[in-house]
């Protein structure tokens, strides 16, 4: 069997989107299999459009949050914070005895 060639960054993300899609909907039918195992009630349309919905928003600002936090790194915009006023910061000369 010949593997799929994946080429490029969107190629890699549309691939790893799709695996997450499906194994998050394979764990998500068998939680509700094992709901209905232990006596669980059925739940209805609405309870699924309403998980599914939460779970994309779960997912999307995670994805959001973490794309945030790369582009901060990247370009230095935690670099650029200025922190005189934290009082967890000790950068007073050591011969300096005065209390803060």
């Amino acid at each position: 069997m010949k593997r799929p060639r994946v080429e490029g960054r969107a190629g890699r993300f549309l691939l790893a989107l799709g695996l997450a899609v499906v194994i998050a909907a394979v764990v998500t039918l068998g939680l509700a299999g094992y709901w209905r195992l232990i006596g669980g009630g059925p739940m209805s349309v609405h309870g699924w459009i309403a998980m599914g919905l939460g779970v994309l928003g779960t997912v999307g600002l995670a994805g959001l949050l973490m794309s945030l936090a790369f582009r901060s790194d990247r370009e230095g915009w935690d670099d650029r914070v200025d922190n005189r006023l934290d009082p967890g910061r000790d950068d007073r000369p050591e011969d300096d005895d005065t209390l803060y």
